[in-house]
């Protein structure tokens, strides 16, 4: 069996959205000055490494976190590496890309994940995101997840639309996956986000299960 574990590591030097807080990992006790225990306080935003989004993020609909299905964030997915050329996934990308019939589950490979796989710790606006009309095509098609290899699903610089037309429909977001060492195909997806209550997003520990 082999799993693919495409969960960005988290610490103070990840790189997080423009006007968020950096990651915070503090120790709070340690043996090493004399207590009984190691203990880390956390505080980061939901939105930083690996994530999810819930329709409440962009919407103010109630539809929080927690109230994710579990059947879609777990279950047969296809992962799509696309060209280096590809500067963003449009409807026209999506049309000429070779798509299995009947993929509920799609994650897109791009060249944003050559930046994981250097180690950059600044963030970096130019990601390939999916466009406004790649958001009503993959709608169109019956997705009911879609993975980014990058913070943010959408445009930097017009975020709100293609998030919008995803969540909207009900469509569960995944951002910040690292498709680096992983091929074009089937995989299973076990992705869990924590149960935040009444959170707009959460982070996640995602892998991928090569299909046999």
């Amino acid at each position: 069996m082999t799993l693919y574990d495409i969960s960005l590591p988290l610490s103070p030097q990840t790189p997080v959205w423009p006007g968020d807080a950096p990651i915070l990992l503090e120790q709070t006790e340690a043996m090493a000055h004399g207590a009984e225990y190691n203990l880390t306080r956390l505080a980061m935003s939901v939105h930083a490494g690996t994530h999810v989004d819930a329709p409440h993020h962009f919407l103010n609909d109630g539809r929080t976190v927690e109230t994710l299905p579990l059947e879609v964030l777990t279950g047969a997915c296809y992962v799509a590496q696309l060209p280096d050329d590809v500067e963003e996934i449009t409807a026209e990308v999506l049309t000429r890309t070779p798509l299995p019939a009947g993929v509920e589950r799609l994650l897109f490979g791009t060249r944003n994940s050559r930046y994981w796989a250097q180690g950059v710790q600044t963030f970096q606006p130019d990601f390939v995101a999916i466009s406004a009309d790649g958001a009503r095509w993959l709608v169109e098609r019956g997705i009911k997840l879609v993975g980014i290899d990058y913070l943010s699903v959408a445009p930097y610089h017009d975020s709100v639309p293609t998030h919008r037309i995803l969540l909207q429909a009900g469509v569960v977001v995944l951002e910040g996956i690292n498709l680096t060492q992983v091929p074009r195909g089937f995989y299973d997806l076990y992705c869990l986000p924590l149960k935040l209550v009444g959170s707009d997003g959460a982070p996640a520990r995602a892998i991928l299960v090569e299909r046999r």
